[in-house]
């Protein structure tokens, strides 16, 4: 077998090592850490830690892709290792942590409940990325097909984080939170749109009274936080179905 020489590797562009930029998947691998803590603290009883350590995951999701495109430092393996992130933080860890808490004392249907939403988000995160094909862009960035798997995860985990703040035990929960986790599951894999917020352009100036409303925002989360997120992501989930409504009902007033 003939030996390259290794002026001969550095010169070829297709045989250079390749790097992978530090601070996107930097981000990455911190929303991921906090998936595996949520799994961990669930095992050990501690579901409000784990419920706070989703929602921890989940805005660290949202900056890495921001970064990313704010530094133009996109990649392929920055795209793979934030989905396979997603699929711990947001798919694994949800489904176990209900589970854990609730549904492991309704025998079968406490696993398969808590199943539909893992293989929920494990499909839904299979479809966007198959969908991201043409100029690697999606058909209509506005909008994504079926609930995204970090809003799934903060339903989930804001139902359990605001029923033990509220005193409840699992098993006198075991109902809503599998109902909700089934519903979670299957509109991730539905086609209802969601608004995804990717047309907001960090860059432009804005007016005062929106800084003014972020800061409300911030001041009404921090007043009582699991009962304001999870009626934000509650609110979220069903805008999906409020909106095809509307539109159904749109195109039959037309014809």
């Amino acid at each position: 077998m003939p030996v390259i020489p290794r002026n001969k590797v550095l010169a070829n562009p297709v045989l250079r090592r390749r790097g992978i930029y530090i601070l996107p998947n930097l981000f990455t691998t911190a929303a991921l850490f906090g998936g595996f803590f949520a799994i961990v603290q669930a095992m050990n009883g501690r579901f409000e830690i784990a419920a706070v350590a989703i929602f921890i995951a989940m805005v660290l999701d949202g900056i890495d892709g921001r970064v990313a495109r704010l530094t133009h430092t996109q990649s392929a393996f920055g795209a793979e290792y934030d989905s396979l992130s997603d699929m711990v933080s947001f798919g694994v860890a949800p489904a176990l942590v209900a589970y854990e808490w609730a549904l492991k004392g309704m025998g079968k249907l406490g696993w398969i409940a808590a199943f539909i939403y893992c293989a929920g988000a494990a499909l839904r995160l299979a479809r966007f990325n198959t969908q991201i094909e043409e100029g690697g862009k999606l058909h209509d960035k506005r909008f994504f097909q079926g609930m995204p798997s970090p809003a799934a995860a903060a339903l989930i985990a804001g139902l359990v984080w605001v029923m033990i703040d509220y005193g409840w035990r699992g098993d006198e929960a075991r109902w809503y939170v599998c109902i909700l986790t089934i519903f979670a599951g299957l509109t991730m894999v539905s086609n209802i749109r969601y608004y995804a917020g990717k047309d907001i352009n960090l860059r432009r100036s804005v007016p005062f009274i929106f800084i003014a409303g972020i800061a409300l925002f911030f001041a009404l989360v921090s007043s009582y936080p699991p009962g304001v997120l999870f009626a934000l992501f509650l609110g979220y989930a069903l805008s999906g179905y409020v909106f095809s409504a509307w539109s159904w009902l749109s195109r039959h007033k037309r014809t």
